[in-house]
């Protein structure tokens, strides 16, 4: 068994015993270091090169997206923030982090985070991504990161061609992130709305209106009041009635299109 070579820093004495004890507990994990702020991180990380840092964003000083840009690009590991502040989730997946885990952690999701590591580090040559990844920490650390910040900023979305952009839903204490490109179609059930993507709906916070200033606008078009469906997943397009009509997006679901939207698929279909 490969074992990952890891790193981990925080700042808080107490979580950084409970971060030693679980992943103590995980096989395909070796310790190698310990670290309670972002320059002994930066240091432990160019003196050891491990594989994979557990890393705390909120820190004094430099915090953990400082730590990333510190760290020489050749040498770059894989990453898993931890943190106490789930408006940093974004953030964290536009610099291609492997996970991102809220306090109090537990053991199923740290599990899960490792598991994600080995995979990467099997299947990806690190050494073409660590550039774009140095990109994203340069254009993010122009923001003031305060507990206050919003979740979703527009402008991260375009830090670097090379990054896709997604939307973050939080669930209790789990934080899913979904492609855009994997979103078929959404549609809004009050103050929430439901992300359709790869069989699962997920169950956001929002109207459909912010979420639509969110998304990408040039995949993603209102089709009704009450729905948004992304243009590369419509197979057919089948006439109803008033200048109405249906989007096939699957042999089991069907959008249907209100005449007041009917213009944004119109222009789609004529290459627009």
């Amino acid at each position: 068994m490969i074992k990952l070579r890891t790193l981990i820093v925080d700042d808080e004495p107490l979580a950084l015993r409970l971060l030693r004890a679980k992943l103590n507990k995980i096989a395909e994990i070796e310790i190698v270091g310990e670290c309670k702020n972002g320059r002994e991180a930066i240091a432990a990380t160019l003196d050891l090169a491990p594989d994979l840092i557990f890393l705390d964003i909120q820190m004094p000083g430099l915090n953990g997206f400082d730590v990333v840009k510190g760290i020489q690009s050749d040498i770059l590991p894989l990453i898993v923030f931890t943190t106490a502040y789930e408006q940093y989730a974004l953030d964290a997946f536009d610099v291609q982090a492997v996970d991102y885990i809220l306090k109090p952690i537990d053991d199923e999701r740290i599990g899960r985070a490792v598991q994600r590591a080995s995979q990467r580090l099997n299947v990806i040559d690190q050494s073409v991504n660590k550039r774009p990844i140095l990109g994203a920490i340069d254009a993010i650390n122009h923001k003031d990161f305060t507990a206050n910040d919003v979740v979703a900023s527009p402008s991260l979305h375009q830090i670097s061609s090379v990054v896709e952009r997604k939307v973050v839903i939080k669930d209790r204490d789990e934080i899913t992130i979904l492609k855009q490109s994997e979103i078929e179609w959404v549609d809004a059930a009050g103050d929430y709305v439901c992300l359709h993507s790869q069989g699962e709906t997920h169950i956001k916070r929002s109207t459909l209106k912010e979420l639509l200033d969110e998304l990408d606008d040039s995949i993603f078009k209102r089709v009704h009041r009450s729905t948004i469906v992304n243009l590369n997943f419509i197979e057919k397009v089948i006439p109803h009635t008033k200048g109405e009509f249906f989007l096939q997006l699957s042999e089991f679901e069907k959008i249907k299109v209100s005449r007041n939207y009917k213009d944004a698929i119109k222009h789609f279909l004529m290459g627009k």
